[in-house]
């Protein structure tokens, strides 16, 4: 069942990290053009610039709820409401990641019976686990990974916020539940802080918490590998391919990155100080491809976001072009 599930959006949606369409054609606000030599970033701007990504990710995805593109009761624990509102653009390209990778997500958990292990690689403040418990629908074991200064943050707000903690404690089964300020593990959730670049270490930090490597295991990273040198991706890929004997590995990323657009989409990240330091993986739906056969996996397929957005329910489609209509994108701070 091995198999590199390579979803790759053109342009990268908002993703794990910044603002954004799922479209670089429909993305409006990385459109200012930058002039003159950028500063190259040390490598503590450039970890705290990721980690603001997951910041950005968040605010849209709040955003996006609170004017009905889809539920999620949770995300308001984790993050402030937006201070302005988000083009539709914007809303409909989160609309079309979340339930794209929703899908997919589905189709494994559906095919193992949930009888399989669920690893989220760069996480942020994704409420997931949350929303799989209200379906019925949670994993033996649901895993997250991401920066130790973001898992600290998470924490807190679960320690401080019976609708997180208490589904949390009604899945648990066992005598004891371990929670400090870097890490929590749970019968059924946990969360690990770990860098991503160091694989070894990686599985060193699973496993202390369960983590088994002969369940059917779905990795998924969403705009994570951009932030990482190619080398640096593949020996995560590398890892994972030879770690599960049954695994499925949806990417959620950029593509189309040499164009005019994509090159004002860095220099524009640049500014932030936050560098793509995998970009030349993103040329194209068919680079992302090789590079999950090149490193272990058996077969993989690559979309882009713009057919996935058409692959969607036409009447779940149609609800949210009215929502657009009803909620147009304005630059007054929200109430």
């Amino acid at each position: 069942m091995r198999g590199g599930g390579g979803r790759a959006a053109p342009g990268g949606g908002g993703g794990r990290g910044r603002q954004g369409s799922a479209s670089p054609r429909l993305e409006p606000s990385m459109a200012a053009a930058a002039r003159g030599p950028l500063p190259a970033a040390g490598p503590d701007e450039a970890d705290e610039a990721v980690r603001g990504t997951c910041e950005d990710a968040s605010v849209c995805k709040r955003f996006a709820v609170s004017v009905g593109y889809w539920e999620d009761p949770y995300i308001q624990c984790f993050v402030r409401q937006a201070k302005e509102r988000k083009a539709p653009e914007i809303n409909r390209g989160y609309y079309a990641r979340v339930h794209g990778v929703s899908y997919l997500l589905k189709a494994f958990l559906k095919k193992t019976e949930c009888n399989c292990q669920i690893v989220n690689l760069g996480a942020g403040m994704d409420t997931l686990f949350w929303r799989l418990k209200d379906e019925n629908l949670l994993p033996r074991k649901y895993f997250e990974v991401d920066f130790p200064m973001i898992v600290a943050r998470k924490i807190h707000n679960i320690k401080s916020k019976p609708p997180l903690s208490k589904p949390i404690i009604e899945s648990h089964s066992g005598d004891s539940l371990l929670i400090d300020s870097h890490s929590l593990d749970s019968s059924r959730y946990s969360i690990v802080g770990a860098d991503l670049r160091f694989s070894s270490d990686l599985e060193e930090k699973l496993k202390k918490h369960n983590l088994d490597v002969h369940l059917p295991t779905l990795l998924i990273a969403e705009c994570v590998l951009v932030y990482m040198t190619p080398q640096q991706s593949a020996n995560l890929l590398k890892w994972a391919a030879s770690t599960f004997p049954v695994a499925m590995f949806i990417n959620y990323e950029q593509v189309n990155m040499t164009d005019r657009f994509g090159q004002i989409m860095i220099e524009n990240l640049q500014r932030r100080q936050c560098n793509l330091a995998g970009v030349e993986v993103c040329r194209s739906l068919e680079a992302q491809r090789e590079r999950l056969l090149l490193n272990g996996w058996e077969n993989a397929h690559a979309i882009d976001m713009m057919k996935v957005y058409s692959s969607l329910p036409q009447a779940d489609v149609k609800s949210t072009q009215d929502v657009s209509c009803e909620h147009p994108a304005s630059t007054t701070p929200d109430g």
